[in-house]
């Protein structure tokens, strides 16, 4: 199941938003359409946001080389698709590669640009192989895992990062369970990685996000695993909510905490005091999450999309090129 494609002049996004109760794509013939498609969430994941940025530029170039301005209007379009969520570095990664590979000859833009974007799914789908292999000795036989999100294939537009590290890992070693947060408020982990896991058959149970403490703390976790939208030069992790919390957990109970993202999710710049800008998303979200209304109706939410782990409780980054461990100096 392909979570992002492109057919006959379209973009075709799997919304994620329907999943696990049904399977539909959504068709996307315009910039716009899939910047708005990129901010509602219907694909998630930030190698599947970067892919799916890169077959909007393909629309983008399409659209402006039959504007009046056309290198105006490309550059209009482009922003608003790399601005439609600001914290995954990938996004923005993949409009400013995709439009640097464009000819001076506007009649050339939507050719290249559809080369690049199917470029970048088979690199896509090589790194996550990769990430993997790299993962593998972070495994044993028997071994309980805890991750918290979604990063299947669904996430990105191969196997996946951790997600696609763990499904391998059950296949060569065979692991005794996964434990898998819920992941409130969009319930990305019950939703989508119980059912690819599910799929996978790999042995799971899905988990409330605050019973992980309980669960480290019996011993039945032995490795957290989670993936990243954007990692700076220390280390440091801007992962789906909760994430931090989970790391803060694992030093306690002395548990390998771990990050599997491609290289294309690391920013050099960020570093120091650098802050990164957090996603705040609408607070129904939390109130009435998957449309049920559950908080008392008046009150007010906060909704963080993310939050930042420190790189000195991250013990491994698996990147599509090695295993690396603290101190980290990623450039």
């Amino acid at each position: 199941m392909e979570s992002v494609r492109f057919r006959n002049g379209a973009l075709e996004i799997l919304d994620q938003r329907l999943l696990p109760f049904e399977e539909r794509y959504l068709s996307l013939h315009d910039a716009r359409g899939a910047r708005d498609a990129i901010a509602a969430m219907a694909v998630r994941g930030a190698p599947a946001i970067g892919l799916s940025a890169a077959y909007a530029v393909a629309l983008a170039a399409r659209e402006a080389a039959a504007a009046v301005a056309p290198r105006a209007a490309l550059q209009e379009l482009c922003a608003e698709i790399a601005g439609a969520r600001p914290t995954a570095v990938n996004l923005r990664f993949e409009v400013q590669e995709a439009t640097a590979t464009l000819p001076e000859d506007p009649n050339g833009w939507y050719d290249a640009a559809l080369r690049y974007a199917e470029g970048r799914r088979a690199a896509q789908q090589a790194e996550d192989e990769a990430i993997a292999r790299h993962a593998m000795p972070l495994f044993r036989p028997g071994m309980r895992v805890l991750t918290h999100c979604n990063t299947g294939g669904l996430a990105t537009g191969g196997s996946g990062t951790a997600l696609g590290a763990i499904i391998a890992a059950h296949r060569a070693l065979g692991l005794q369970e996964v434990l898998a947060d819920e992941t409130r408020p969009r319930l990305q982990g019950a939703r989508l990685t119980a059912y690819e896991l599910q799929q996978a058959r790999v042995p799971h149970h899905v988990i409330v996000d605050g019973a992980a403490a309980h669960f480290m703390a019996r011993g039945s976790v032995d490795l957290v695993i989670v993936g990243a939208d954007r990692i700076g030069q220390d280390g440091r992790t801007a992962n789906k909510i909760g994430t931090y919390m989970l790391a803060v957990l694992a030093q306690h109970h002395g548990i390998p905490f771990v990050v599997a993202a491609p290289r294309s999710s690391c920013d050099s710049a960020w570093q120091g005091a650098g802050e990164v800008e957090i996603e705040q998303r609408a607070p129904e979200e939390v109130l009435a999450p998957l449309g049920t209304q559950f908080a008392a109706k008046g009150s007010p939410a906060y909704n963080p999309a993310f939050d930042v782990t420190p790189g000195n409780l991250v013990a491994a980054i698996v990147r599509e090129d090695g295993l690396f461990r603290p101190p980290y100096q990623f450039r």
